[in-house]
């Protein structure tokens, strides 16, 4: 019974620890648009972008809170342990204490005491414990830089979400040069395999006709040092392919101690040699993300200069002060209440009672004079201003020579490739004849070797080409605005 109850526990925690491992296991074989995908979600760089995005946009609602009316309180008890003398001149003091109803004479008499002279007197109209509970209420009715930071605000948002879209371009950049960089060294290691049995299987034919006398010894030594060559270039293209997995690693920001595969076929991948025309229709500088960034802050400091401008303005506020206050000789009377007298009426109650007190208006600030400190500001924002309106000419001509470079370079690319594709073609066709010429005795040795290193160095020009076309339409792709990170986002991130 105990043992059947074992295996029913089992039963419930094993599917369960499986489950747990297969979610906290990243997906491990990735297509082209699965790796970006991946990157967009979990790069530090988009992820530091986007929290700056949601910084900006709790900038705004902080600017924003500002207009709402501000309400601050205060409660505070203070005890002065001795009360500051009040100071006055005697004959000041003598009013202050009254007269004699049946005299008329001052009640303070103060022998040898001129009219003039200085008396310091007991504190009676303040106690040494006071107490005050208030609330505070300001409200902004006008203000120029006020409203000019709304504005502003706004931008610095939209400046945020640009900077996140340039970082989002740079992450589809770097991770797809990355993938076909994986992709394309897969199929060269593919191609090596398949060379090396080819050369592997001319080998022991080779070996089998010298044992026959049919070949010489020396031509076993030439077909196993081409295949000696081929499995050290094939060590050296592993070593690459292992770099080139760990670069796509950093690139998507993928577990180092994971395994990953990409999946894709090269065969697959067209080149379109009419890209420009499809490219140069509806292109528009403002197409790239730096036009976009250099516009908005523009934006940005023309609001600053307006900014500057308003700071002369007058500003307009609302105030309001409710609260309560009271007083006693100690600080224990401050909590004690009197009700036998109510709110309006006098009588020796004492401070005991806690009374209202209320205030309200409007304050108006007018700057008057600042000195030359507000001119100078102005002009210094100007001039800012007018260094960025001078960086669009520069950043024309920077978009239009990356343009341009990139078209030369996609061009020269393309017309590698097409040359060493038909070389490939050519030199498989020479090795497969030279083989066959070989196997039916009409044929050399050394043909059969120098049809296979040229063969081999065929294959790796070709693969050199096609990879150099990748970066080259990857570029040309960035420099007419058309890496979009946007349709990557719209599909359910790789977890």
């Amino acid at each position: 019974m105990k043992r059947l109850y074992q295996i029913f526990v089992l039963s419930l925690i094993v599917p369960l620890g499986v489950k747990a491992q297969q979610q906290a296991t990243p997906k491990s074989s990735f297509t082209l648009d699965e790796c970006i995908t991946y990157a967009l979600t979990n790069t530090v760089n988009v992820k530091n972008a986007r929290v700056d995005a949601q910084i900006a946009e709790a900038k705004v609602k902080e600017t924003f809170g500002i207009g709402l009316p501000q309400v601050s309180g205060n409660v505070s008890l203070q005890h002065n342990q001795k009360l500051p003398r009040f100071f006055s001149t005697y004959a000041t003091a003598q009013g202050f204490g009254g007269v004699d109803p049946n005299t008329g004479e001052p009640l303070l008499q103060i022998p040898g005491m001129a009219p003039t002279d200085v008396v310091a007197s007991q504190n009676f109209f303040q106690l040494k414990s006071s107490g005050q509970a208030q609330v505070t209420i300001n409200q902004i009715l006008f203000n120029g830089s006020y409203l000019v930071g709304l504005k502003a605000a706004g931008t610095y948002k939209d400046l945020a979400y640009k900077t996140e879209e340039q970082t989002q371009i740079q992450v589809v950049e770097s991770v797809t040069k990355a993938y076909y960089g994986v992709l394309v060294n897969t199929e060269r290691i593919t191609l090596f395999d398949n060379n090396i049995a080819r050369v592997d299987s001319l080998l022991r034919t080779t070996a089998a006709l010298n044992k026959n006398g049919f070949a010489e010894e020396i031509d076993v030594d030439r077909i196993q040092v081409t295949l000696n060559n081929l499995k050290s270039e094939r060590l050296k293209f592993l070593n690459l392919q292992n770099l080139s997995v760990t670069l796509l690693k950093y690139q998507m920001n993928y577990p180092m101690e994971l395994p990953i595969e990409v999946k894709g076929n090269l065969s697959d991948l067209t080149v379109d040699e009419n890209l420009f025309n499809e490219y140069k229709e509806g292109w528009d500088y403002k197409n790239r993300i730096e036009y976009k960034m250099l516009d908005t802050q523009r934006k940005l400091q023309e609001l600053d200069v307006r900014n500057k401008y308003a700071a002369s303005m007058p500003n307009l506020s609302a105030f309001a002060n409710l609260g309560y206050s009271t007083q006693s000789p100690n600080i224990s009377g401050l909590f004690k209440t009197n009700t036998n007298l109510k709110e309006g009426e006098y009588g020796p109650i004492g401070p005991d009672k806690w009374y209202s007190f209320s205030s309200f208006g409007v304050s108006l600030n007018v700057p008057l004079f600042s000195g030359l400190q507000r001119n100078y500001q102005l002009q210094q924002s100007k001039l800012s201003l007018l260094k960025l309106q001078n960086n669009y000419t520069s950043l024309k001509q920077a978009i239009d020579l990356s343009i341009s470079q990139n078209t030369i370079t996609y061009e020269n690319s393309i017309a590698t490739l097409r040359s060493q594709r038909e070389n490939m073609t050519l030199a498989d066709k020479v090795a497969r004849v030279t083989k066959i010429k070989y196997e039916q005795g009409v044929g050399s040795n050394i043909e059969v070797t120098d049809a296979e290193s040229s063969l081999r160095e065929a294959q790796v020009n070709f693969y050199n080409a096609l990879f150099d076309a990748i970066i080259a339409k990857i570029d040309l792709d960035k420099a007419y605005a058309k890496l979009d990170p946007s349709k990557y986002l719209a599909a359910e991130p790789t977890k």
